[in-house]
């Protein structure tokens, strides 16, 4: 049955600010001065988004009821600055997601739901090892799956504009949810981000790709394990899964290995002479792409196109292999054994900004010099050394930084 609205009163109007006038306090101090402002211009901000919240089948009494209250959050802005995926060396990211602790959690739940993993299985073609390993990352098996109103988090990210007006959507698709009786307001909890349920779901991507997996008639992806375990699997096939091809494996690449070779198909890749670190044989069909998260000197790994589908989740290259490794782990696989570059020390943001900066400079990059090196930076540093007759790992460290400031 469709969840029913509260029945806590709807205040008429957007927001309900407590405000002291002048009269009764004396002339308010300039942080005062600038929060009561800030609190005008949010609440402007609110009324704004009215029509087009009214477009969307929104009702006046829903509308009201989900910003009461609400004011900015400024520790959410805060956060912004810092998402461990892209800001800490992979390797410490890693570790901090494969912990003994998560792993003995992983294989309860996965022991707990087999039945159902085996149904999202059937149903999407996404392997349980995938599923599980999101479910980890995200939420740590549903054990903490946020504490923070959705629309605060939502509103104070619109509000400044966070990521342009992406925010907005998603905010406006919140009250949709809110409207449509999926969730009551005081169980729409999530992260800073907005991101909601046991795996995270925006309020688009629940719309469009939450399903029912325990049939009840209710897409509950905060409460219900089946819903939100198949709905994830929905995620990962919608965005171009394709069933019978793993996400990838670490390999051992051969002595005097020419780094130029990038993408074959895994039959060639064993010509060259790259081998299984695990010691399985090479999948018969399908193609991999070298991906060397720390460079040359560190582990090796033969990705598929379904890693790029991960990354659908989040961009960042360490999330994505945090989900496989963790999902790996937790069905039986073994650690990486392939040793990290522990003593090269990362780069500083600024230092990441400046190998974006001068890339886009030189005609490699076109993305946005955030300091955030994904793979569109990595690709841009790989076809850099190229030109430049370097090891073309893609790997961005002090040794890569000097060679862009020596470019012209």
């Amino acid at each position: 049955m469709p969840r029913l609205r509260s029945a806590s009163r709807i205040l008429c109007g957007a927001l309900a600010f407590a405000t002291v006038t002048v009269a009764s306090l004396g002339a308010p101090t300039a942080p005062a001065m600038a929060q009561e402002a800030s609190q005008a211009g949010f609440g402007r901000f609110v009324e704004g988004l009215w029509p087009a919240a009214k477009a969307r089948g929104v009702s006046r009494a829903t509308f009201d009821e989900a910003f009461r209250g609400v004011a900015p959050d400024p520790k959410i802005i805060a956060l912004t600055r810092k998402q461990s995926e892209f800001v800490r060396p992979i390797w410490e990211y890693i570790n901090g997601a494969i912990s003994a602790q998560r792993l003995e959690r992983g294989r309860a739940m996965a022991a707990q739901w087999d039945k159902t993993l085996d149904m999202v299985e059937r149903t999407y073609g996404v392997p349980r090892a995938v599923v599980l390993g999101v479910w980890g990352m995200e939420t740590n098996f549903g054990s903490f799956t946020g504490s923070i109103y959705a629309v605060r988090a939502l509103a104070t990210l619109a509000y400044t504009r966070y990521r342009g007006d992406f925010f907005k959507g998603e905010l406006l698709t919140a009250l949709e949810i809110l409207e449509g009786e999926h969730i009551d307001r005081s169980r729409m909890l999530g992260s800073w981000a907005g991101a909601m349920g046991q795996t995270q779901f925006m309020p688009s991507s629940f719309m469009k790709y939450a399903v029912d997996g325990n049939r009840d008639g209710v897409r509950d992806i905060w409460s219900s394990v089946p819903d939100a375990l198949a709905s994830t699997a929905n995620y990962l096939r919608q965005h171009g899964w394709e069933p019978g091809l793993p996400w990838g494996f670490e390999v051992q690449l051969p002595r005097g290995f020419d780094f130029r070779n990038h993408r074959h198909n895994f039959a060639s890749w064993s010509r060259i002479g790259l081998k299984r670190m695990d010691g399985s044989a090479m999948p018969r069909s399908g193609e991999g792409t070298l991906f060397l998260p720390a460079g040359a000197g560190g582990p090796a790994f033969l990705v598929t196109d379904n890693f790029a589908v991960i990354k659908t989740y989040n961009s960042s290259d360490a999330y994505a292999m945090g989900v496989a490794h963790l999902g790996d782990r937790v069905m039986g696989g073994g650690p990486i054994r392939g040793a990290w570059p522990k003593d090269e020390p990362m780069l500083d943001k600024d230092q990441r900004q400046e190998v974006q900066q001068r890339l886009l400079r030189l005609g490699f990059y076109r993305g946005e010099t955030d300091g955030k090196l994904g793979s569109m930076t990595r690709e841009a540093v790989r076809n850099f050394q190229l030109r430049h007759s370097l090891v073309p790992d893609g790997y961005a460290d002090s040794a890569l930084l000097r060679e862009l400031r020596a470019a012209r």
